[in-house]
């Protein structure tokens, strides 16, 4: 069918050690084993790209654009200051899901502003490691 691209911010590569209490106990590699096994219950293959550095999401959501149906986001604190990451994202021409494993809306003020939000479908919030399947099957039921 389609291929969806898995986007890991930084300190992401921390799950199950930084800060459990607030991010769960569940590792990066078991979430993304989640959204590939969602991925691929609906047809689709998933390409999880995780780095530290701002450019590199970038560059990655360029290289999606006319090759991925749709792209799952979790930017982790780039969220609420990239603009090259919401610009890249006005860019991609397909369905586009933020996810976040706490809920912003419920944590520090500084959390609360999303500066992607305005140039995605929908975001997954506050479901802990629940969330990478939940936005594949999100991203997955808004292809049609």
């Amino acid at each position: 069918m389609g291929t969806i691209l898995l986007l890991s911010g930084p300190n992401l590569n921390l799950l199950g050690d930084r800060q459990p209490e607030v991010y769960g106990h569940a590792t990066l590699d078991a979430c993304v084993a989640a959204a590939r096994a969602a991925a691929e219950a609906a047809g689709h293959d998933l390409e999880h790209v995780r780095s530290n550095h701002e450019g590199e999401l970038v560059d990655a959501l360029h290289a999606a654009r006319g090759r991925c149906v749709a792209v799952v986001v979790n930017p982790g604190a780039l969220t609420h200051y990239s603009y090259s990451l919401a610009d890249a994202l006005a860019a991609f021409d397909g369905v586009s899901v933020e996810l976040h494993l706490s809920n912003p809306s419920a944590r520090e003020e500084w959390r609360r502003l999303s500066v992607v939000a305005p140039y995605v479908t929908g975001t997954v919030a506050g479901f802990g490691s629940e969330g990478y399947r939940l936005a594949v099957e999100a991203a997955v039921s808004c292809l049609g």
